[in-house]
């Protein structure tokens, strides 16, 4: 096992920000690529004697992770309904995913941006990388392509999707680093020995997060949802239907305030079309698995919603301040002990808050407080005060996968930088080092789409419906089955291997 030093980033005794025995190691996947590419980034803050660069394996390998089940769930989720995005309320293996890229966005920007030698060039190059993941995100998931299935590509724009999984990361990114740009002049060199230092001297990046969970609960609980309505075009003849609303601080799926938010920003015809809650026992007898709707199905389950909203991006914000911190942590930290208490005892926190405010009696909470909150709480679909929802981004959501983010990253700190257990996770670190290679590629289906450009006679008889169907699915006389092996092995491990091999002739996907 290599010794305690090395596994260091090279940081000197104290608590200090760049000390002279200080050494930051280089970041695979700095904030520029957030989270979603690799960019190798190292610094030599000794001023007596470099260095050799070293770096938080860690961070590779929590990356490649978040891709992996990206991969999985939304490949496999179709087979697999209990790994799927909760319909509603709850959490599910998928709905780890975004919140989990928005962690690892904080954490990467703390250290990319631990020095910033000129603010002007710095926001410069924020916000290019803000408008190239718009660009990713608008190009892969606004419409225009339809891989890997159809083979055609390009988009109505009267119908266009313009939020998506880049946009929102390219958000958060955009305030959180913002943020911290801004505030470099004002960053401490050395910590007080209070426990909450770390805290007031990035108060004004917790003062960012407050202010978007300040936007966030207000408009949620306070915005008036009026009666809405919406037209659906299907076997060649159109029907409007009617969403009955007039109220406020409504949390089921018709009528709350983050669907109104955006149908008034985007317009009802740019929103995600197929939204999860279609699973919802009120819309199929299928549920929680996806099925034809029921003859009694309420309008709106019908209706389109953006899970990647306006309003929801701004509390998801919070998820990216939370990561900054984990970041700032291990900046300032030199020991592991010091590292891991102040993460994992913020972890065991921000889970505590989500599950009292998931399972409290919201009822039994807001009657007596009486008034305005009563009636909010006689619209909620359940009986928790705040349940942990990921189609809304609810702020008991955010703490439940912040936490979760925190100890699954404090048990990879300890595996892999501490104890030194890099191998059994190298292809995580391979897959995070090209994030955005894989994330393109197999998550958004453009290598399966290209292969399945050359078929025999018929489009459906291509390449990859061939393995799927006769090497997984035959062979193991089960659909389910064969599903599941085929994701984990001709597309996680296939692209494991491929990213390794580019690792090894320095071959990256940056933006």
């Amino acid at each position: 096992m290599e010794d305690s030093n090395k596994l260091e980033e090279g940081f000197g005794p104290g608590p200090q920000l760049a000390s002279k025995n200080e050494q930051l190691e280089g970041e695979r996947g700095a904030a520029h690529d957030v989270s979603i590419e690799a960019e190798t980034k190292g610094e030599t803050t000794s001023e007596v004697q470099p260095v050799k660069r070293k770096r938080v394996a860690t961070l590779d390998a929590f990356r490649g992770l978040t891709i992996v089940l990206m991969i999985l769930v939304d490949d496999a989720g179709g087979a697999y309904a209990r790994i799927d995005h909760s319909p509603w309320n709850g959490c599910t293996l998928a709905d780890f995913v975004m919140p989990f890229f928005l962690f690892i966005v904080g954490v990467a920007i703390a250290l990319a941006l631990k020095r910033i030698p000129k603010v002007s060039f710095a926001i410069r190059k924020v916000i290019l990388r803000t408008l190239k993941l718009l660009f990713w995100g608008i190009l892969l998931q606004g419409g225009y392509s339809h891989a890997p299935d159809d083979l055609s590509y390009g988009v109505d724009m009267k119908v266009i999707r313009w939020c998506g999984i880049l946009q929102r990361i390219a958000l958060v990114y955009f305030i959180v680093a913002l943020i911290e740009i801004l505030t470099t002049k004002i960053r401490p060199t050395t910590l007080e020995p209070s426990r909450l230092s770390i805290f007031s001297a990035y108060r004004w990046q917790w003062l960012g997060g407050f202010a978007a969970f300040f936007i966030y609960m207000v408009t949620t609980f306070s915005l008036y949802v009026p009666d809405w309505s919406f037209v659906l075009h299907e076997h060649h003849k159109s029907e409007r239907y009617y969403v009955k609303c007039g109220m406020r601080g409504h949390l089921g799926p018709a009528c709350n305030a983050v669907g109104y938010v955006d149908r008034q920003a985007w317009g009802i015809n740019h929103l995600y079309s197929d939204p999860v809650w279609k699973r919802l026992r009120a819309c199929t007898f299928s549920s929680p698995s996806s099925g034809p709707l029921r003859k009694d199905a309420p309008s709106w389950c019908r209706a389109p919603f953006e899970p990647e909203g306006l309003l929801s991006s701004i509390s998801a914000i919070v998820s990216g301040t939370i990561g900054i911190h984990y970041g700032h942590v291990l900046i300032h930290f030199k020991g592991h002990a010091e590292r891991l208490k102040h993460w994992v005892c913020m972890a065991v926190v921000l889970l505590v808050v989500a599950l009292i405010l998931h399972f409290t009696d919201g009822n039994g909470y807001y009657i007596r407080t009486g008034g305005y909150f009563k009636n909010v709480v006689n619209f909620f679909n359940c009986d928790s005060a705040i349940p942990i929802n990921k189609q809304l981004y609810s702020f008991s959501y955010v703490c439940f996968t912040a936490g979760a983010a925190g100890i699954i990253f404090s048990a990879f700190y300890i595996l892999i930088d501490v104890w030194g257990m890099r191998t059994p996770f190298l292809f995580l670190e391979w897959i995070g080092m090209n994030a955005m290679l894989v994330f393109v590629m197999a998550a958004q289906g453009i290598f399966a789409g290209f292969v399945n450009g050359w078929y025999f006679k018929d489009s459906d008889n291509n390449l990859v419906n061939w393995i799927q169907e006769h090497v997984f699915n035959n062979v193991w006389k089960s659909e389910r089955v064969g599903t599941l092996l085929y994701v984990l092995f001709a597309e996680i491990i296939f692209w494991g291997v491929v990213s390794g091999i580019l690792h090894k002739l320095g071959i990256y996907w940056k933006l």
